[in-house]
């Protein structure tokens, strides 16, 4: 359902620059952020904020039925940016997407988000069958 779309020497590691949608039901996610299964705001580094985050994708995939191979794009909302950060984004987004066909993704450094301890919130589109 999903085809990934690139341009030669345009593209980046695990991204897809455009996704081809074909068939299926649209999803949007709302924004999720760093709350466990409870709802507790899951304080703690950039890398621990951002791995509560894809866990809550991830449950919201599963209720809508499917996983994150559905993920056709992420927008990523990061406080306190430093490009520094940008590896420890891809190494946990590479721990739940599909490496086959990556999802397009844009990254958006902010001043703050709803809470000041949040650094960062992600959103999402993905495709049910």
């Amino acid at each position: 359902m999903l085809q990934s779309v690139n341009t030669h020497g345009a593209s980046f590691p695990g991204v897809s620059q455009g996704i081809l949608i074909q068939g299926g039901k649209l999803l949007a996610l709302s924004g999720h952020v760093p709350v466990d299964a409870a709802g507790n705001l899951v304080t703690g580094d950039f890398e621990t904020q951002l791995t509560a985050v894809f866990e809550n994708i991830g449950r919201t995939l599963t209720a809508a039925g499917v996983g994150f191979e559905a993920v056709a794009r992420f927008t990523i909302y990061v406080t306190d940016y430093d490009p520094a950060m940008l590896p420890v984004l891809r190494q946990v987004r590479s721990r739940f997407i599909s490496a086959a066909v990556p999802p397009a993704s844009a990254l958006v450094a902010v001043v703050a988000l709803y809470d000041p301890r949040v650094r960062v919130e992600i959103d999402a589109l993905a495709v049910v069958p």
